[in-house]
């Protein structure tokens, strides 16, 4: 299993932020410590190229990002300061779904330890995305002849709505999103599939929902390759979250989403996406569980 990672790129915060950036380095200590993956296969990626990011951005967004001459209001929306560590963390963030979706075609599965920033749109960031790496990897993907057709199941407990704004009328990326429908955002996009919860559903309820929508997207997609958004937002702690999903049945998320992926011998890129638990160890301990499961399910498994 290759693993990509990017948290050594730090972006300054104020110290009461509100984003425990500190995740990222925890989960990779907690991977390293367990060796579930061969150092060797523990990965550094590239920072996603002007050419990968303007398959999906904006022009003007990409340069004013790049040489800081975003708004107030448009650094506001989006959550963090400007700096040059935010966007070379950006792009290596992109980078790393780029290549775990490589990887993924070659192996069968791959992973990537940040990533899943879905609410950044073609021409704007926001809720602390900047750039779009679902999305981003998409394209790179098609340009490469390596997946015409890509199908999104996003599992974060927000609805991707920058992703399904970006391909919003494109039959070859198939956008399916299972979030909390009074959350953010407040004004929803049109995914190809959406399910909305109410407020406090639990592990029963959340895993009936995704079954049916994991089997639909597969159907509709036909999809070459799938990338997994596998947030750790929908536990019952997370202070954004809103759903009450043990850390059993997120799991059982994890092992269903990979399982149906694996009776259709889909090839998948998983990226984390959110979590913002009031003890950050829950949220590294339901990001390590998401690897641990891909390991177990997928281990064995190339794909042809």
């Amino acid at each position: 299993m290759k693993l990509f990672y990017t948290d050594h790129f730090v972006i300054p915060l104020a110290e009461n932020h509100s984003f425990p950036i500190e995740k990222y380095s925890r989960l990779r200590e907690r991977v390293t410590e367990t060796n579930i993956v061969d150092p060797k296969d523990m990965c550094i990626p590239h920072a996603a190229t002007l050419e990968e990011i303007l398959r999906v951005h904006d022009p003007d967004y990409v340069r004013r990002v790049i040489n800081g001459e975003l708004t107030s209001k448009e650094i506001k929306r989006i959550g963090f300061p400007w700096s040059d560590s935010l966007v070379e963390r950006a792009r290596r963030s992109c980078g790393a779904t780029i290549e775990a979706s490589r990887a993924a075609v070659q192996d069968g599965f791959a992973v990537n330890l940040a990533g899943g920033t879905h609410h950044a749109f073609s021409d704007r960031g926001e809720g602390y995305c900047l750039f779009n790496d679902s999305a981003i990897a998409s394209r790179a993907m098609q340009q490469e002849d390596l997946g015409k057709r890509i199908l999104i199941i996003d599992c974060d407990v927000h609805q991707g709505n920058g992703t399904a704004s970006i391909f919003a009328g494109d039959s070859t990326v198939f956008t399916f999103s299972i979030h909390n429908g009074k959350n953010f955002p407040f004004q929803k996009e049109k995914s190809d599939l959406d399910i909305s919860l109410d407020d406090g559903v639990d592990d029963s309820g959340y895993l009936e929902a995704l079954e049916k929508g994991v089997i639909r997207a597969l159907e509709l997609s036909r999809a070459e390759l799938a990338i997994y958004l596998a947030g750790a937002d929908p536990y019952a702690d997370d202070r954004f979250g809103r759903l009450s999903l043990s850390k059993k049945g997120l799991a059982q998320r994890d092992r269903m989403v990979l399982g149906y992926c694996q009776q259709s011998d889909l090839p998948v890129a998983i990226t984390m996406a959110g979590g913002y638990a009031r003890r950050v160890e829950d949220t590294v301990d339901i990001h390590f569980q998401t690897v641990k499961t891909a390991a177990e399910v997928l281990g064995s498994r190339k794909v042809s």
